[in-house]
Formats: structure tokens, sequence, C-alpha cells
């Protein structure tokens, strides 16, 4: 049977009766597998049928049998995703044209690559669905939806995008799974990277995927990530994988704990009164809370001074805690917009 409705039910309710009824099953809802699951694996295991959903990840690209297959013996330790093109190519637009986020949608959906509701996209609510999915391959444990923090790209301005090109940097909604202090982390939000890292490159509606392990350092899948063709393309692989008998997908090995605060360097965005001491009395503040600046940008004069930097890597809560200390500085004009920055570069 191959499920392309979308939703949780009748959808659910379809594929475990065609799984109970010892059925192969192919389907392309991540929403579904995001949210049930684990409950749809354990049918498929106990009636021995096989449940293929390569669709539901980054389109056409053979994320998920890359990893339930070639790379099945290998030790996961982190993956990085591009997995939804409707944001993707938004924040390439922004960045290629200068235009406002508002007009970039209206890009999107003009051309087709965005919904005429969007809010799954742009919040970041589809990315984690995704990204729960790898998740559950990648490290063997049970990850639900619920369980992934997600940020969107609504609050992004072509500002940001500008001091970015400055900074040597380009902006992705990113989605996140790694190990983190015997637990792991699996979150979705903007951030930025470096020229050196292989996401940086894919632009406009394409998806990637990176994944790192020690047996095989890094290795980078990208292509299309959605459309009919595409979607088609990726359903008619499952179904033909259907005939031929891989395993299964396998039970939990354990439940790792969730990590939530986890260390990562973020740009910052102040507009600022311009007068003697800012940028002392904002890098004192940054300093306590142990935050390090790593390049500093200053811009315009007067009521329209702008203060850029990128910080080194630190706990998200101890950043959150000195730029709610930032918020209330007197020569502060407006909240500080902070974008996290992804550090690595592979050469």
């Amino acid at each position: 049977m191959v499920e392309v409705m979308g939703g949780l039910e009748p959808a659910r309710e379809y594929v475990l009766r065609a799984l109970n009824a010892g059925c192969h099953v192919v389907t392309a809802n991540k929403q579904l597998l995001a949210e049930h699951g684990e409950e749809l694996w354990a049918a498929a295991r106990e009636h021995g049928v096989r449940l293929r959903f390569e669709a539901a990840v980054a389109g056409v690209v053979p994320v998920i049998r890359v990893m339930q297959e070639s790379l099945a013996g290998a030790y996961i330790e982190r993956l990085h995703g591009i997995v939804n093109g409707t944001t993707n190519f938004i924040l390439s637009e922004m960045a290629r044209t200068g235009e406002p986020y508002a007009a970039a949608l209206a890009d999107a959906q003009r051309l087709g690559y965005a919904e005429a509701d969007p809010t799954d996209d742009v919040t970041g609510k589809d990315a984690a669905a995704k990204m729960a999915i790898l998740a559950r391959l990648a490290f063997g444990t049970p990850v639900s939806l619920d369980q992934v923090v997600y940020e969107g790209i609504e609050q992004i301005t072509s500002d940001d995008l500008a001091f970015a090109r400055e900074l040597g940097l380009g902006l992705k909604l990113l989605g996140t799974a790694e190990r983190v202090d015997g637990g792991i982390s699996v979150r979705v939000h903007p951030a930025f990277l470096y020229a050196g890292h292989p996401l940086a490159s894919v632009s406009g509606p394409y998806n990637a995927v990176t994944i790192e392990s020690p047996a095989i350092t890094e290795i980078t899948l990208s292509g299309p990530g959605a459309g009919g063709p595409q979607t088609a393309s990726a359903v008619l692989g499952d179904v033909v994988s259907a005939m031929v008998p891989p395993a299964p997908t396998p039970e939990p090995t354990s439940a790792l704990p969730i990590i939530s605060d986890v260390e990562s360097a973020f740009y910052l965005h102040l507009e600022v009164d311009d007068e003697p001491g800012v940028l002392a009395q904002v890098a004192q503040i940054l300093g306590l809370q142990g935050v390090s600046i790593k390049s500093v940008v200053q811009e315009g004069m007067g009521e329209k001074a702008r203060l850029v930097m990128v910080v080194h890597p630190v706990l998200e809560s101890r950043f959150a805690a000195a730029t709610k200390l930032i918020e209330g500085l007197d020569f502060i004009r407006a909240a500080p917009r902070a974008i996290r920055v992804l550090e690595e570069q592979f050469v």
C-alpha cells in the first residue's frame, strides 16, 4: 500500500491496518512518522513486513536508505540538514536580491515552492518532523516531534543577511541531531554557516544532509527536496525496494535523554545610540556571562547606529542571560536579534 494522503488520521489507521494484514507500506507522511513512528515500526516488525518512507525526508535525496543500509554499521555522531526547500529558497532569495522576508515568501508562493498557508514551513515545524525521523534512525532511540525544539525564519531581516556577508557567513534554516553528554539534542533553527561548511553552498529549493561519523568523517547528500516528480521518484524507489527483503527498522536500543542546553556560537545584532562606551558595556556584560567576542562590525551614527558581532561557542542559557541584560541597557533601541552560527568547516 502506498500512502500519500498526509495528515495523522485516517492515515495512521489505514497504515496500521495494512501492516497488521501483512502488507508492505510505502509512505511520504513525515508528520505521521514523527508522531506515531514507533507504533508503525513495531507493527511492521511484528508482522514481518516493510515500512518504507524515503520520500518523507528530503524528497529525492536518498538519506533514509543511506542511513539504513550503507551506514548501518557506522556510529553516527551528528547530522546537519537543510530539509525544507521552501525556507531555503526564501533565505537564498533574501541574500541574493536584498528583498525583505515578505517579498521572498511571496516569490516562493508564486513559483510553487510555498503553500498558500506556509506556516509549517516558515515556523520550522516541517523541518522538525523530518529531523525527528532522522534522529530516530541515526541514534536508535525514540524521538517524537514534541521533543524537537524548533524556530522559524519569520524574524529574519535583509539587514541580518547583509551584515552576514561582511562577516563571511551565509544563513540557512538548519536541523541538527547530535549526541551530547550521554544524551541527544535535536533542534531546528536559523544558523549562519562559514563558506567551508558543506551545506553553505546549498541554495534555492534544494535539500542537503551532512552525516558525521568517526568511521567516515563526513558525507553530504543533496538534491531537490520538494516537487511532484521528485516525491514520486522517491515513492517509486521505495516500491521497488519493498520487493527486496532489506532489514526492518530495528527496535530502539535505549531511550537516551534529550539535552536542551547546548553550546553554540551566535550572531548578535544590536541597534544602539551612538555614544561613548557602548561596546565596552556590551562586552562587559557578555564577559560576565562567559561569552567571548570573535568579531565585530559597527555601522552608522546617531539613532541609526548598529553593533553586530559573532561570539565564540557558549552554552545557550548563558548567552540568553547576557542578551536579556543587554536588552535592559539605556542605549539599546530595539530587542537584540540573535542567530546561531555553526563553527564547523570541512576543507
